[in-house]
């Protein structure tokens, strides 16, 4: 299962949550306080994600936009019915 996300690197607080983009290819918006310098922000976002969807962090592996605001992370070894219900929360559909 592929989610895409957006982030907003160096943030106030880090949070999950929201939706941007267009209807039909939302992605979930993720702030982080990690700036976007070495990787930092990469490894936050898959942290945070990780936590705001209940999986294991070595179950996410960005998987494209790695020097992008948008990114791609791949989920694997979840239970994709638990992982969707979260995303629709987090989304607020």
């Amino acid at each position: 299962m592929r989610i895409t996300v957006r982030v907003h690197p160096g943030a106030r607080t880090t949070a999950v949550g929201g939706r941007w983009g267009a209807d039909d290819a939302p992605a979930l918006v993720v702030r982080v306080r990690a700036p976007a310098a070495d990787g930092k922000a990469n490894a936050a976002v898959l942290d945070a994600l990780a936590d705001a969807l209940g999986v294991r962090p070595r179950s996410l592996r960005l998987v494209g936009g790695a020097s992008s605001r948008t990114k791609v992370v791949e989920l694997v070894d979840v239970d994709e019915a638990g992982v969707e219900g979260a995303l629709e929360r987090l989304m607020g559909t």
